[in-house]
């Protein structure tokens, strides 16, 4: 028999028209699919990890040799060979056509077309330049699905059907290319190129900018939670969270010396106020890239950490990823390509207080140095965990062009920054000794992140009710992007004016709303009387050091507020067991903890698009107060008449299916137990 295609154990493969199509089982229940022009395919295995197959993949090849079929658990990838004379062109043409199917015999999608005289292709690729192309895959999926996932994107759309966008990182923007379909598969675009998605009616379209290869990988399951543990097992599984991470966390730019920071630690005490963490934000460095503290600032870090320790509260550190011209390690890390370098024009990357170039993770070498220094300079001073803020990384201009990373020019590989970022961190912590104790905040995150211990915040976000809206959909769609540790600025980052009464209303809304994140974290650059109203810092001898903003705790507000903070403060503590469960399942089954109604409730249409409430695991529904003014909002509570919902302030009891108009005083947030399970809240809120 004359065939189209090769068969290797557990991979199909076809060739044809100088492109190359490999299709293999990958994981449970789940397959790979690489194609390229070149001569070979890419070694790197981005994201996804070794998989564990087990054997039972099956390829069965047609009489004609024309037709083949993969059928790995339950997914089942048929491959359709075609060749004829083109005649326009003069000469025979070849293609292969891929369509996904679940064991049931329904069509997931399949590649697009070629719509007859059209001759479309759905592996499309345009030189760039030597062995890279534009690469585009297209498919055909069905117009009613309802898609989830994508990572972190400032806007408040939940159902993604119907969107585009852009497959790259920014200040607030965290792109994670993995999205799952209400049809039954999860579709992670595995490659970190800068590119662009589309989730049309009529196409989906993946492309990357410049890249050596189309690489996804797809998997199928009856439900939301199956393709969620599918996906860990494939990219990896969150570690366990520390205890210390599941109470609250206090921040603001910036604690500027020891003193101050020890005397807020010392109010929260003093005050009884439960507090897990406190961090030192930037800037407490002489210069970026030091990697150290400034000793005039900061004389006996070994000391500060002793009395926070003895306290119960832990410290976290920031580091930048940008090197300053005048950093003391400049020169090492310049000399060792250890940096970010420019194609074209001066090699700089950004001007904020100082000019600076970005370190390149994508380096091992530059890896192991930068956490080196911060063992030197921290861990060994009795820090353990560190903010890798930056990790976008952000540069002073967003010219995706101009720069090139040790793996790749930021075009081909761009996208894998902030995982290969915190991964230097976690190996590091690892070999340390403290496996099972790590988190490290961090602003990005790209596939495979969550196996490093990275806690994303959805970065420097504006300070307003539109902007507390947007961040529901940023925690639904990043735990469905496989990213189950996230959480967010309370009350926003920019320029809170902390006498307002506008942003005391907003923030104690966002209060409420982090209570019910994965991590209860209290951080932004707040104003006084005015949003320039800062601090002014300088050294002994005057010179010029980063500003601060206002105060930033519970009790900077009055006593209004700080009785919202106490509250919900309280509200945390009481709900460590139930949040530690919601961590296990993060951890052993890749299961998030901020949820869309639609997860527990696939069947009811009524939530597949709501986007101002979200379930805290599967036992609390929350409905955030998003307006300004607001006292009351309309909550719909999802399931039928056999799933009750107990409002937690009052223990009214409500049938499923309805929508309730729920009070809400400013103290309060509207937040409901599923089935009698109130894990001990009623009265609390």
């Amino acid at each position: 028999m004359t065939t189209s295609f090769i068969i290797e154990p557990n991979a199909l493969i076809w060739t044809g028209d100088g492109e190359t199509l490999r299709v293999e089982a990958w994981g449970k229940n789940s397959v790979r699919v690489r194609a390229t022009r070149n001569r070979s395919f890419d070694p790197v295995d981005w994201a996804l990890l070794e998989p564990q197959n087990d054997g039972s993949a099956s390829i069965v090849v047609s009489e004609d040799g024309e037709h083949a079929t993969l059928t790995n658990g339950d997914i089942i990838v048929k491959a359709d060979a075609t060749h004829a004379p083109l005649l326009s062109a003069g000469y025979e043409t070849f293609r292969c056509d891929l369509s996904f199917w679940n064991n049931k015999g329904e069509l997931l999608f399949r590649e697009y077309p070629q719509g007859g005289s059209l001759l479309l292709k759905a592996r499309d690729y345009a030189p760039v330049s030597g062995e890279s192309f534009k690469a585009t895959a297209a498919f055909s999926a069905d117009p009613k699905e309802r898609l989830y996932g994508m990572g972190e994107y400032q806007q408040d759309v939940l159902d993604l059907k119907g969107s585009t966008f852009e497959l790259a990182h920014r200040n607030s923007q965290a792109s994670v290319p993995f999205v799952v379909s209400s049809k039954g598969y999860g579709f992670l675009w595995h490659n970190p190129a800068i590119g662009r998605a589309t989730f049309g009616r009529n196409r989906t379209e993946w492309a990357a900018q410049s890249t050596d290869q189309i690489d996804y990988w797809v998997t199928a399951g009856d439900s939301y939670a199956q393709i969620e543990s599918q996906y860990a097992d494939a990219t990896g599984h969150a570690p366990q969270m520390p205890e210390w991470g599941m109470g609250f966390w206090q921040c603001k730019l910036r604690y500027w010396n020891q003193e101050q920071l020890l005397d807020v630690a010392r109010g929260f005490k003093s005050r009884n106020i439960p507090l897990d963490l406190i961090v030192i934000d930037f800037f407490h460095w002489p210069h970026l890239g030091d990697y150290k503290f400034e000793n005039e600032f900061w004389p006996d870090p070994e000391g500060m950490v002793a009395e926070l320790n003895s306290m119960g509260v832990k410290l976290m550190v920031s580091v930048w990823p940008q090197v300053s011209v005048a950093s003391e390690n400049f020169v090492e890390m310049k000399r060792n390509n250890y940096l970010v370098s420019a194609e074209a024009g001066l090699n700089l990357d950004m001007m904020f207080e100082e000019p600076c170039v970005n370190y390149d993770p994508t380096n091992p070498g530059a890896r192991k140095f930068v956490w080196n220094k911060c063992k030197a300079n921290y861990w060994d001073k009795g820090v353990r965990a560190f903010w890798l803020d930056e990790a976008e990384p952000e540069y002073g201009v967003y010219d995706f062009r101009n720069y090139r990373y040790h793996m790749g020019s930021d075009l081909n590989v761009g996208n894998i920054y902030p995982q290969a970022y915190n991964r230097g961190f976690y190996e590091g912590q690892i070999e340390a000794g403290m496996e099972g104790e790590i988190v490290n905040l961090t602003r990005c995150a790209w596939a495979g992140s969550q196996r490093y211990g990275s806690l994303v915040w959805s970065g420097d976000v504006g300070s307003t009710f539109a902007d507390l809206r947007s961040q529901i959909t940023c925690a639904i769609h990043m735990g469905m992007a496989g990213i189950p540790w996230f959480t967010t600025d309370m009350g926003g980052f920019h320029d809170g004016v902390i006498d307002s009464d506008d942003f005391k209303e907003l923030l104690a809304r966002w209060c409420a709303f982090s209570t019910f994140l994965p991590v209860m974290r209290n951080h932004g650059d707040r104003s006084l009387g005015t949003p320039t109203g800062k601090e002014t810092v300088t050294n002994a001898a005057g010179e010029h050091r980063s500003p601060s903003g206002a105060d930033n705790e519970p009790w900077s507000y009055g006593p209004e507020i700080e009785a919202v903070f106490r509250k919900y403060i309280a509200v945390r503590e009481a709900m460590r067991p139930y949040t530690r469960e919601l961590f296990a399942a993060a951890h052993e089954q890749g299961q998030p903890l901020v949820r869309g109604l639609f997860y527990e409730f696939p069947h009811d249409e009524h939530v597949a698009d709501i986007a101002d409430e979200y379930l805290f695991g599967p036992d609390i529904l929350v409905a955030p107060v998003v307006e300004a003014g607001a006292d009351s909002r309309d909550v719909y509570l999802p399931g039928d008449a056999s799933t009750t919902w107990t409002d937690l302030r009052d223990g009214s009891v409500y049938s499923g299916g309805q929508t309730i108009s729920a009070a809400a005083a400013l103290d309060t947030v509207p937040a409901f137990a599923r089935d009698g399970r109130d894990h001990g809240l009623i009265g609390l809120l």
